[in-house]
């Protein structure tokens, strides 16, 4: 019923969401406030920016976050609302860690949240980063589809303009509905500044930490942010109370991404396509969550077979199915946000989330990196298929020559490089094996679950892991630069050349890409060059676990 009730709620909102991103995005009227914010930064609305300038525009903003948010945390003794000395030590590597998992959209979090960051960083910080970090991924999906809209030109839109828009208009209204709702629904949101000391029913003494909670909650989801107040994220009480609330928390996380191919197919001016986008999603979804789910009721792995249950790391108040369609649809939307232990996991189970992040997070995706990235593989497909009938490829219009393919092609190889080359370095260092907490197949999954989540943008762990060293912190820092902003650079270059070509009229030897014959090449395609490239690795962690 939990899965039923998110598809029917999703397919409710997909049309009505979508088609008012499209108005967002298309506007030709700024709001006052925009206005305002386009003074203050020296920015001019009206510019129209190539390729080149746009992907200036977003490293320049996100390297100016990255400084900020490192500064802050160092800092943080000294300004006001920090509670305390914090229990885990914010070293140069951590805050750098931690500066660029949020600017990034990932959200690794190698601390404990609520004993280590003062309120004013939680929200002056990283709740300001799960906003516009979010909003970046949304302006370059749609800079992306603009390269197929236009023709015959270099411009691809103005980066501050749709970045503004897509915070102002889309995020911060649907985060102050979610926030009300989260706390009707018993989410903490105050600004304690001390730790709470209450006595339980069996007299125990136990210390309670509030704070800002809701606030943070709802864009950690509604942007697949995931970085939790707690350490216990989404799992812990006070940020996911009940069962409703959990089915919420899913809802929004899952959201804006199910709906962006509504807004591309409005945007490139036929539905169709749109639907097609979003059915590949769908079918890709819903087989991973059910195979999901069917695996993790049994309990064969490291950890559930040491306590014999399935439900080792499982919160009661969700119970096992509802947990793993949190877990396959975090993993699915590069969100990271967790509501159960991904390390006591079956073997099987422990495989899926990895494999999610391994597609490339694009059913949907992150908010904006979903989108394109599915587009990504759209063009890949539509190569492929003209290579097989022998005619020239074209999506939506437009060409795929050599340079596009090439540009597609160096997208996709991008993460599997950073992946597949971390996990090697750090298994082959005999201090970064020691940071295992289990070894043989588990063990390495472990660390092939850290990379592939830091360079896929996703921000969930498999616990066992004690990443909070110098090497890791540095390491998985750059995995998640590289694995956001190279893929980001090319995306614009990919949609600079589409932009700059013409419109090729559809003929008797163009590829149909809206109905059900192409919605089975995008998913074959997908699946098959994931596993081509990863099948290696996961024979020798979870599938070594899961069936030996």
């Amino acid at each position: 019923m939990f899965a039923v009730l998110l598809v029917a709620a999703l397919v409710l909102v997909h049309v009505p969401l979508g088609d008012y991103m499209y108005r967002v995005y298309s506007a030709e009227r700024h709001w006052r406030a925009e206005r305002f914010i386009y003074r203050l930064i020296g920015a001019d609305p009206a510019a129209e920016q190539t390729w080149v300038a746009y992907a200036r525009s977003v490293l320049a903003f996100s390297a100016v976050g990255v400084v900020f948010l490192f500064v802050l945390q160092l800092v943080q003794g000294k300004l006001p609302l920090h509670l305390h000395d914090p229990a885990t030590p914010m070293t140069a590597a951590l805050a750098w860690n931690t500066a660029v998992s949020f600017v990034t959209n990932t959200n690794w979090q190698a601390y404990s949240g609520e004993s280590t960051q003062g309120h004013l960083v939680q929200m002056a910080g990283l709740a300001m980063q799960n906003f516009v970090s979010a909003a970046v991924g949304m302006a370059v999906a749609v800079a992306f589809v603009r390269g197929f809209v236009r023709r015959h030109t270099g411009e691809l839109g103005n980066f501050w303009v749709d970045l503004v828009r897509g915070t102002l208009r889309i995020l911060l209204p649907i985060a102050v509905i979610g926030a009300v709702v989260l706390v009707a629904g018993g989410v903490v949101q105050n600004f304690h500044l001390h730790d709470q000391v209450v006595t339980t029913l069996t007299g125990s003494r136990q210390t309670i930490t509030g704070g800002p909670v809701a606030s943070q909650e709802v864009i950690k989801e509604l942007g697949t942010n995931g970085g939790g107040f707690y350490n216990a994220n989404s799992a812990h009480p006070f940020e996911n109370p009940t069962a409703w609330t959990n089915w919420i928390e899913v809802f929004l996380l899952s959201v804006i991404s199910f709906s962006l191919p509504r807004t591309f197919g409005r945007l490139v001016g036929s539905t169709k396509q749109g639907y097609a986008i979003v059915a590949v999603m769908g079918v890709i979804a819903a087989a991973s969550v059910s195979v999901l789910t069917l695996v993790q009721l049994g309990h064969h792995g490291t950890v559930p077979t040491a306590v014999g249950a399935a439900t080792e790391g499982v919160e009661q108040r969700f119970g096992v199915a509802n947990s793993a369609v949190f877990a396959g649809m975090t993993t699915l939307t590069s969100t990271g946000a967790v509501d159960s232990m991904h390390d006591s996991y079956t073997g099987l189970g422990g495989m899926l989330p990895l494999f999610n992040m391994q597609l490339g997070e694009v059913a949907p995706g992150g908010v904006g990196s979903g989108l394109y990235g599915m587009l990504i593989l759209a063009v890949i497909t539509v190569f492929v298929a003209g290579l097989m009938v022998g005619r020239t490829p074209e999506y939506l219009g437009k060409k795929i020559t050599p340079r596009e393919i090439k540009l597609a092609a160096s997208y996709f190889l991008v993460t599997p490089l950073i992946v597949l080359l971390g996990t090697a370095t750090a298994m082959a260092l005999p201090g970064e094996r020691a940071a295992m907490s289990n070894s043989g197949p588990h063990g390495l999954s472990e660390v092939l679950y850290a990379f592939t989540s830091a360079a896929n943008n996703n921000g969930s762990a498999f616990a066992g892991l004690a990443a909070d060293t110098t090497w890791y912190n540095t390491a998985l820092g750059l995995a998640m630069l590289v694995g956001r902003f190279l893929p980001i650079i090319l995306v614009l270059a990919l949609a600079g050349s589409l932009a700059r070509q013409g419109m090729t009229p559809e003929s008797v030897g163009t590829l149909p890409t809206h109905g059900p014959q192409f919605v089975g090449l995008v998913v074959g395609v997908t699946v098959i060059l994931v596993a081509l490239t990863f099948l290696p690795a996961l024979a020798l962690g979870p599938l070594a676990e899961g069936i030996g």
